[in-house]
């Protein structure tokens, strides 16, 4: 599978530290006004998007749907994983424009 250009900038916010992965921390993260974008994987469960999606909207967070857990995995270097935090203003800026 050929990295596309969202997984190497992923890539590089990781080994920059400007995200977290995993349901329960990046919620954490979306509470604390910290997230400034979400990635979530199509193939997440029906619980885990809704969860997802409902903490999104009601802090105004966008959020952008990638095409399954082991390529958003792939991008940061660990198994496969469902969602990712952006917490960095730029990365999540140019991850918006890269995904559209």
């Amino acid at each position: 599978m050929k990295p596309t250009q969202w997984m190497s900038l992923l890539g590089i916010a990781n080994r920059a530290r400007k995200i977290t992965s995993g349901e329960e921390l990046s919620v954490k993260e979306i509470q604390r006004g910290n997230a400034k974008l979400v990635l979530l994987s199509a193939d997440a469960s029906a619980n885990t998007t809704k969860k997802i999606t409902d903490k999104c909207k009601s802090y105004d967070v966008p959020l952008k749907l990638v095409d399954n857990r082991q390529s958003l995995g792939q991008a940061i270097g660990k198994e496969a994983r469902v969602v990712v935090a952006v917490m960095d203003d730029g990365f999540a800026n140019k991850l918006l424009t890269l995904l559209d």
